[in-house]
């Protein structure tokens, strides 16, 4: 997170309002080391903040609207760059696109007892949108800090997470679990959060991997996903359907793979054995990095992307590739990130990773696939006021 952006912020807040901010609040995006689709399920995740996010510069507005105003979003006749939402009133349904977000974080606010009011806020991000790394929790709770902050209020940290989950599943209609506002709310710099997602328990795991020589690379396959019109919604409806058929409440109640017996179904079965194995593995990885292990970790993001692959069905070719031409390259691990079906390659890498990037690079030109981007994914800290 740079002071640049900061600046930014501020900048675009003057030019859109012709007056400074009060503040500005800086939310990281997430990558996850490991445990995808476990979060809904009841299970184990292992996310850690990003050094790229989404800053909120902001203002109290005294007439009960929120205005907002994005640096990324299109500008122009019928564009819906700037946005002026009456707070009263709000209700699920009620705003559509990229706002949502934010209108939803005072509704989930006032539904919580915390009466927030208006405000002016100028919003700016260096996620890359869609890649997997979280820039809808990423906004929602640079928002949530501004607007509690502004009005003098003191919320936990852990339940601010909840709210800004229930901003993005009860009003903007996503059904995510809780990892991503928890990561991008709880994480700390030189760390990984293990969060079981049950008990909301979260435990801070040492992720250093220049101590081992080593570096995480993010590997954004530029093939976009939107987790409102991909098949995430439907995975999630598959695992609650193999809990029932199993009797237990979600699938971290199972004891193992070999309970599987049962399901009758083989796509259920797939599904269920991959949440069940995904959980171990995650539990492993955390593990390996207390001991300071951190090269192990690679073959589980293997045994991960596998999973993901042939038994949840949710990569996609780009993502495969990249795993595959990573390895070949000399990557002690990688695997796909996030919902699915677009986005970005999580790789555990030698420092000096260019032989990576050009292995990857030249995978996607003989396809006649646009380049991938690199990003650099040190540990970082969590959501803050910077300003």
């Amino acid at each position: 997170m740079s002071s640049r952006g900061a600046d930014q912020a501020v900048a675009w807040f003057r030019e859109q309002y012709a007056s400074s901010p009060e503040g500005v609040w800086h939310a990281p995006g997430r990558a996850n080391l490991i445990g995808e689709h476990t979060d809904y399920n009841d299970g184990f995740v292992l996310p850690f903040a990003l050094n790229r996010g989404t800053f909120a510069a902001a203002a109290p507005h005294e007439d009960g609207v929120l205005e907002l105003t994005s640096r990324q979003e299109p500008g122009g006749t019928g564009g819906t760059r700037t946005v002026a939402i009456e707070l009263d009133g709000l209700a699920p349904g009620s705003v559509s696109g990229w706002a949502a977000y934010p209108a939803g974080v005072v509704w989930s606010l006032r539904q919580a007892g915390y009466p927030v009011a208006g405000a002016r806020m100028a919003v700016d991000s260096d996620l890359p949108q869609g890649a997997g790394l979280s820039s809808s929790a990423s906004l929602e709770c640079a928002v949530a800090l501004a607007l509690i902050q502004l009005a003098g209020l003191d919320v936990v940290r852990q339940e601010l997470a909840g709210i800004a989950r229930r901003a993005e599943n009860d009003f903007v209609g996503v059904p995510t679990g809780i990892m991503d506002q928890s990561a991008t709310l709880l994480c700390q710099p030189g760390h990984a959060l293990l969060l079981d997602c049950r008990s909301g328990e979260a435990d801070s795991v040492p992720l250093d991997p220049a101590l081992s020589g080593l570096a995480l690379m993010i590997i954004d396959t530029r093939a976009r996903h939107a987790l409102t019109e991909s098949g995430y919604g439907a995975r999630h409806i598959e695992c609650e359907e193999a809990a029932r058929a199993l009797g237990v409440r979600t699938l971290r109640d199972v004891a193992g793979p070999e309970s599987l017996a049962a399901l009758a179904d083989p796509v259920l079965r797939r599904r269920a054995r991959h949440v069940i194995t995904e959980n171990q593995r995650v539990l492993e990885t955390a593990a390996l990095l207390r001991r300071g292990q951190v090269a192990g970790v690679g073959r589980l993001l293997n045994e991960s992307h596998a999973s993901l692959r042939d038994d949840f069905e949710i990569s996609w070719p780009e993502a495969d590739v990249a795993v595959d031409a990573a390895v070949e390259a000399g990557v002690l691990g990688a695997r796909m990130m996030g919902g699915g079906f677009g986005g970005s390659v999580i790789a555990l890498i030698p420092r000096d990773g260019a032989a990576v990037q050009d292995a990857v690079c030249a995978a996607f030109s003989r396809r006649g696939w646009p380049e991938p981007a690199f990003l650099d994914a040190p540990p970082s800290p969590s959501a803050r006021r910077v300003r």
